[in-house]
This record gives structure tokens, sequence and C-alpha cells, in this order.
């Protein structure tokens, strides 16, 4: 090998190695984005275009106007005219697609990675996605991928609707009603945010590697037991009676309770041995703090952890499976029953005749979560000494303490440092109306979701 392959090698050996280096960091850019890091060989139009591309995602994210605009004209146009346009068209979706790839390693999932997408950007940001993450998924075989993954993918229609990859970037543009500079910005947009997002924990398998375990329900998840607790809570919320509604819920938490100290039992008798795992729970505007402060108090009843990460509009919970469903369960039906009397009552304008129905809502709801935490606390209480005086106490508290303990370690070291959110109180009236509504949806007795 002659001195100058020698070189040529050597360079290019270095720039992949400073390009995997930023992909491990999640920085986007080049640090010699047009000059080939000074090496003398022509770069193929393929070259090219990937170099524009990252040169582009790099401006976007320094928000160099000027060379971002430089490096849209020149996708627009394609290196080399008509052919160049293909090969630009090629080199998006494939970006797209390693990029989505590497979000699932940074520990995201398809709904989120949507749901970040229209909260940074826009809902058409969103459909690219959902394209991005189709194409990126039929690398794989249903049978390895997470039952929650398959879900989110057919709840979002995740699908290859375009007929060949070639022709995407014109026919989404098409779709959208798009000139071929708002495609081009729109992917690049797009790409440069898969490239920014943080790593988070991962929550379940990455796709094709998913084991029958993962495809399957968890088997301390009674599926039986949770379809009656969705058929009384659906009760509950369809009903225009209180009376009924808290009967239908008392009913539901009744057996989420049962079934968790039925579970706790059996794993002391059988030294079964389980984990906490890690699920997200999407919290969606308006109103997110006191939904998320609900959603808290929920999963504090049911032995679980909880932290909002407000940026991304999701709920982190950690706890055992069977609690997370209870938590989930419990919460979505409390958020639909606040939300029905909510809407019901009726704010007034203040003495300055402005409209205070916002600021109303905000205090209804947040006075709605702090007094189910209160009544869930007492509950709590009650439900510990009934415990206490149970002929399996020696034996079921010290496994429930361990849970608690094997949650509590698993929450801290995922999220060691954490900070706290205020939420403001503006409005009476709403706080007094929450209160009440809370008070309806009654909370109480032997029938309260069990805290260790």
């Amino acid at each position: 090998m002659g001195k100058n392959s020698r070189e040529r090698h050597k360079a290019k050996r270095k720039a992949a190695e400073a390009a995997q280096r930023r992909r491990a960091a999640g920085t986007p850019g080049l640090d010699d984005p047009m000059g080939l890091f000074g090496v003398p060989d022509v770069p193929s139009q393929h070259q090219v275009a990937e170099q524009i591309i990252e040169q582009a995602i790099h401006t976007q994210h320094h928000e160099e106007t000027a060379e971002l605009d430089r490096c849209l004209a020149l996708l627009t146009a394609g290196p080399g005219g008509a052919t160049g346009i293909q090969i630009v068209n090629r080199a998006l979706l494939a970006f797209l697609i390693r990029e989505v790839e590497h979000a699932w390693r940074r520990g995201w999932q398809p709904a989120e990675l949507v749901r970040v997408a229209r909260r940074e950007y826009t809902p058409r940001n969103g459909r690219l996605m959902v394209d991005a993450i189709a194409a990126q998924m039929r690398s794989y075989a249903k049978a390895t991928v997470d039952r929650r993954w398959q879900s989110q993918l057919a709840a979002l229609d995740a699908r290859v609707w375009w007929e060949h990859d070639d022709h995407y970037v014109t026919v989404w543009g098409e779709r959208q009603g798009l000139d071929r500079v708002g495609v081009i910005t729109t992917m690049i947009e797009t790409l440069h945010l898969l490239a920014t997002l943080p790593p988070i924990e991962p929550v379940g398998p990455m796709p094709g590697t998913a084991t029958s375990a993962a495809v399957t329900p968890p088997a301390d998840v009674d599926q039986r037991m949770l379809d009656r607790v969705r058929a009384l809570l659906a009760k509950a919320e369809s009903t225009d009676f209180p009376e009924e509604a808290d009967a239908f819920t008392a009913k539901a938490q009744e057996l989420m309770a049962r079934h968790r100290i039925d579970h706790a039992l059996l794993v002391a008798r059988t030294g079964e041995r389980d984990q906490p795992v890690t699920r997200r729970v999407s919290i969606d505007n308006p109103y997110e703090a006191p939904k998320t402060l609900l959603l808290q108090v929920v999963a504090e009843a049911n032995s679980c952890r909880a932290v909002w990460m407000k940026r991304f509009g999701f709920t982190t919970i950690v706890g055992f499976p069977a609690d997370l469903e209870s938590t989930e369960l419990l919460f979505t039906s409390l958020l639909v029953q606040a939300t029905k009397a909510m809407t019901q009552a009726k704010p007034r304008t203040d003495k300055y005749g402005r409209n205070t129905t916002r600021s109303f809502r905000q205090s209804f709801l947040t006075a709605y979560a702090s007094r189910i935490g209160e009544r869930l606390s007492a509950a709590t209480e009650g439900v510990d000494r009934e415990m206490t005086a149970s002929t399996d106490a020696a034996q079921l508290l010290p496994v429930l303490a361990a849970r608690d303990d094997a949650v509590r370690d698993a929450f801290e070291m995922q999220f060691p440092r954490l900070t706290q959110h205020t939420a403001a109180i503006n409005n009476r009236e709403g706080w007094a109306s929450g209160r009440a509504a809370a008070d309806r949806a009654s909370l109480h007795g032997r029938q309260a979701v069990p805290h260790a």
C-alpha cells in the first residue's frame, strides 16, 4: 500500500471513529462537513448527499440560519440534477430509519417518538415520524416485538403505505400538500429531533429481541381480574349518578387490592422472586401538572413511584407489573370522572367580567388530585391495620416491605436527582368544586388500594 493510500485509509478511519463518537454522544454535526477531512478522494453523490444532510442537522442544532438555508437549497436541488434528487430522497429515508433505531437504543418507544415530534414541532412531523417508525420496524418479525410495542404500532397505524422507498419523499410531500422545500425542512427538523433526544430508561426489550414472555402478558397480572376491573370502571365513568359511580369504583378497587395481597402471599409461599419494572404514561395538555399530580397519588397508593418529565409530556412509573396495571386503570378512570365533573361545573366571570374557565379548571383538578391523595392515604392506614391484625401478617408484612424497598431502590437508581414542582392555586371556587368532586369519587375503608 502506497503512502497516499495509507494516508487516505487512515483519514477515513479517523473520520469514521469521529462519527461514531458523535453518535454515541448524541451530538449531530460534522468535524469537516464539506471538506472530506482533507482527503483528496472525490466523494460519490450518495456521500455528498449524506454529508449535506449531516451538515443540515448540525446547523439546525446550532441555529445557523444562513448555512441551514444553503444546505436546504442543496438538498432541494440535489447534487447533479434529477439523479441527485433521487439519491437525496433515498439518503433522507435511510437517515430517518437509522436515527429511529438509535432512538430505540436510547430507550424511546414508538408512541413516545411520535408524541415528542408533535410537541416539539407540528402534527406533520408526527406523521413523518410514524412513517419512519413503520419503515424501521418492517425488518422485525412480529413474534420478536414486545406486546406493548405492538399495541403502540397498531394505535399509530404505523405501516408502510408507499410502494417504493425511492419514491417515498415525493409521495409523502404530495400527501401533505408540501413543495420540496417544505418536505426537506420537515425531514431535517425530525432528524435533528431524533439526533438530540436524551437517553431515557429502557422499558421492555428492543424490537427483534423480545421472547415469548415479553410478547404475552406477565404471569402475575391476572387478565380476568383486569377485565372485570375495566368493566366496573367503565360503568363508573358512564353513569350520571355519583352514588353508582362510587359503588362501581369501590368494587374495582376492592378487586385490585385483594389481587395485590393474594399475589404477595403467593410469592411468600412459593419463594418466587419478581422485580420492579418501569412504565411511562402520557399526560396530555391542557392542565398537565394537576393530571400528573393525580397520577402520582394513585401510583403511591399502589406502592409505585412516579416522576413527571415535563418537556416530553409523560410520567415514568416504577413498580411491580400488577401494581402498574392497577395504577393505570384507576388513574384513567378517576381522570375521566374528574373531567366529567369539571366540565359540568360552570365557573363564573370575575368582578372585572373576565372569563375564569382556565384558572377554575386548573384549580379544580389540582384540588381533586390533592383530595384523592388524602383519601387514599387514610384508606392505606386502615388496610395496614387490617393486615397487621390478620393471621397472615407475620408472613405478609415482610414481603410487602421488601417489595416497597425494591421499588424505592429501582426508582432512586433511575432518578438520583429530582426537582420539585409546585402547583399554583388561584381560583377558590375551582378548588372547592374539585375537592367536592373528589369526595364524590369516594375511596375509603377496605375497598381502597392498599399501600404497604
